[in-house]
């Protein structure tokens, strides 16, 4: 995938293409459908195919104090859709002069005359230009102006008859929810991050855990331990009993801890297991039991223990 994040970067001769737009976060199965047709259309008219996205997030810009936490950072957004086939991803800087551009403005310096675009494909509920002001029926005619043609994706449906958004998933990440965000995301939910040096609490209880920097990418979850697993470096992939939260046991940490125990190491690396530094990949699977304050260390060992059980028959069940 080729990553642009200006406009000039753009060849001039870019294109024809297909495109579509969007913030993308999480790239759940309702984005998968839409960037799925777009390499569909793109492969069958021999086009380029794109996605145009934002950083930062509009909401950050307009109204900061309402941003919520993003489900996963752009890195892992480009992974994600280049897997699904997609060649380009504009990814414009947004600040307040950019948003002063009308809906058409944009749609001509943009799909029009940078990445001649042949086919738009959105959403119904697509908004765009200033305070928003470009809707569908905007797009369809700016296409039918400049000659592109409009394609719509139509939303996907949750079990429970919601629409399928980036909002619901992070609903159901904030309740625990972890088998319901699966099922919209399409995999479970993960952040990615540097391991770092902790307080070494669990390797001194007999638990050594890879703690996740805290400018972790992703989403953090509600408190509790969950089972899951850790992508190391090498793309070896350990089950893991995680734990998030503040370890509230010895009396709190100021900020909230991703910590993953690797478990079922094999027996000749357990002195040697070490992924300080490393960048790991953390899934979570399934969300055990609340975080919990034990009084005393024999209790909260115990606790791990069958934290370890509970979260190898999660796993082998998966």
């Amino acid at each position: 995938m080729t990553l642009y994040t200006e406009l000039s970067d753009i060849p001039a001769d870019f294109g024809p293409s297909v495109v579509t737009i969007g913030n993308f976060d999480g790239v759940h199965i309702g984005h998968t459908r839409v960037i799925s047709r777009v390499v569909e259309l793109a492969e069958e008219h021999g086009l380029a195919s794109v996605a145009v996205s934002f950083d930062p997030h509009p909401m950050q810009v307009h109204h900061p104090e309402l941003m919520h936490q993003e489900i996963m950072g752009q890195g892992s957004r480009r992974y994600f859709m280049c897997q699904l086939g997609l060649q380009n991803y504009v990814l414009l800087h947004y600040d307040l002069e950019f948003a002063k551009q009308s809906p058409e403005e944009f749609v001509k310096s943009v799909f029009v005359d940078t990445l001649h675009a042949r086919y738009v494909v959105i959403g119904d509920d697509v908004r765009f230009g200033h305070r928003n002001s470009g809707d569908l029926n905007t797009m369809r005619e700016l296409g039918e102006q400049y000659g592109f043609e409009v394609v719509v994706v139509d939303d996907l449906m949750a079990d429970d008859g919601t629409r399928c958004s980036s909002t619901r998933i992070r609903e159901l990440l904030n309740t625990g929810d972890m088998e319901g965000a699966a099922r919209l995301l399409g995999r479970p939910h993960l952040m990615y991050g540097e391991v770092v040096h902790g307080l070494a609490r669990g390797r001194e209880l007999g638990f050594p855990t890879a703690n996740l920097e805290l400018e972790a990418r992703g989403f953090i979850p509600v408190d509790g331990v969950y089972a899951g697993w850790l992508t190391d470096e090498s793309g070896t992939r350990h089950p893991a009993a995680i734990s998030v939260g503040t370890n509230p046991t010895f009396d709190g940490l100021e900020n909230r801890q991703v910590e993953a125990h690797v478990i079922d190491r094999p027996q000749e690396r357990v002195e040697d297991f070490d992924l300080y530094g490393q960048h790991v990949v953390v899934e979570f699977v399934k969300h055990l039991r609340p975080m919990v304050a034990y009084h005393g260390v024999e209790a909260l060992v115990e606790q791990i223990n069958q934290d370890v059980v509970q979260t190898r028959e999660v796993l082998a069940a998966a």
